[in-house]
């Protein structure tokens, strides 16, 4: 059964191109709120935990690093249908693939360097969100 809520975060080369503000006014002119929100910056400990599912692939020593070398926006978000809508919302992960009007298609560089990440599972939405914010902070 679908939820209401999603995990999103801008990734630091879309913080640091200055383009959070442009990528939340496109994820509330399509209908969600922002329930959570903040600006932090992670580790490379703390990226290797939150992408630990992704540990056995090639790439994940680069993306740890990449995820740690800048300010991210951390955001949970709600809507009804919130996991899939947002998804479309984003794009193809690869920016040449995504539709237009898509965040990645506007803001992402390349594969790697892809403006924003968004929960693919209702499951993934709740321990992502949970990993950067306390119920107090989520509770809507």
């Amino acid at each position: 059964m679908a939820t209401n809520r999603t995990f999103t975060m801008i990734k630091p080369d879309a913080f640091g191109a200055g383009n959070s503000g442009a990528i939340l006014e496109m994820i509330e002119t399509a209908g969600f709120k922002i329930i959570a929100l903040k600006a932090t910056r992670l580790t490379e400990e703390l990226a290797a935990e939150f992408y630990l599912v992704h540990k056995e692939r090639p790439f994940y020593a680069d993306l740890c690093r990449y995820m740690s070398s800048g300010p991210i926006l951390a955001a949970i978000l709600e809507k009804t249908n919130a996991v899939a809508d947002f998804r479309s919302l984003i794009g193809a992960t690869n920016p040449e693939n995504a539709a237009e009007g898509t965040i990645r298609k506007r803001f992402a560089t390349s594969i790697e360097a892809n403006a924003i990440h968004g929960s693919d599972s209702d499951e993934n939405a709740l321990i992502e969100g949970n990993f950067f914010f306390n119920a107090f902070e989520h509770q809507g």
